[in-house]
């Protein structure tokens, strides 16, 4: 399942991170992907420093807090968190995501869009399933979250630059098919109680969501 995350910052945050972000030092993406995922890609990542650190730290305290993340993902922690750098061709062909990172099992990834899409050609990040693929090209400050386990890639950048924050995300709920269940009670909950509907079925729904939980989360 696909969700698109939006209203992670307010315009002005959004401009300082984006402004923040251009001004990092950048290095050879290739140097944190794994062997076979090295010979596709092709980008620009940020180097390791303070001021990337506090760009990344911002980045994941929106997603933990954001409504869509938390029913989607049941985040119990991020593997990791990155600003990539695509421009004058550079592309990442289609790979998979590493199962584990820093010790850390990666159950979903998402990418934060942060330049205008009217300032770049290309770059959409396209995701494969079963039946057809889907391409995304996000205004600055949407994020899409996937599945990590799909084939996905990035189109060439023809012209201007592509920054985005990626990230993997460890879940509670290993299991996609019980984190969608999941996502389905937190909607019905939340429809419940906008049309004031019987207190006891709202929390025989709540009853049931957190036993679920208790049962699932690993």
């Amino acid at each position: 399942m696909f969700h698109l995350i939006e209203g992670l910052f307010e315009a002005p945050v959004l401009a300082a991170l984006t402004e923040a972000a251009e001004a990092l030092p950048y290095e050879d993406g290739r140097r944190t992907a794994g062997a076979l995922a090295r010979q596709v890609k092709d980008n620009a990542q940020a180097a390791p420093s303070p001021e990337r650190d506090a760009i990344l730290a911002k980045v994941e305290a929106a997603l933990r807090a954001h409504p869509v993340v938390q029913s989607a993902a049941r985040p119990r922690g991020f593997a990791r968190l990155s600003v990539s750098r695509y421009a004058g061709g550079q592309t990442y062909g289609t790979h998979v995501d590493d199962a584990l990172m820093a010790g850390a099992r990666c159950d979903l990834s998402f990418t934060l869009f942060l330049s205008d899409p009217a300032s770049y050609a290309g770059g959409e990040l396209v995701i494969a399933d079963r039946i057809e693929e889907r391409a995304f090209k996000l205004p600055a400050g949407q994020a899409i979250l996937y599945p990590s386990d799909t084939l996905h890639r990035v189109e060439p950048v023809t012209r201007g630059t592509r920054l985005a924050v990626v990230g993997w995300i460890t879940s509670w709920v290993a299991d996609p098919a019980r984190r969608e269940i999941l996502f389905d009670l937190d909607a019905a909950i939340a429809a419940e109680m906008t049309r004031g509907a019987d207190p006891a079925q709202v929390l025989r729904l709540q009853r049931s969501r957190s036993n679920l939980l208790r049962m699932w989360a690993a």
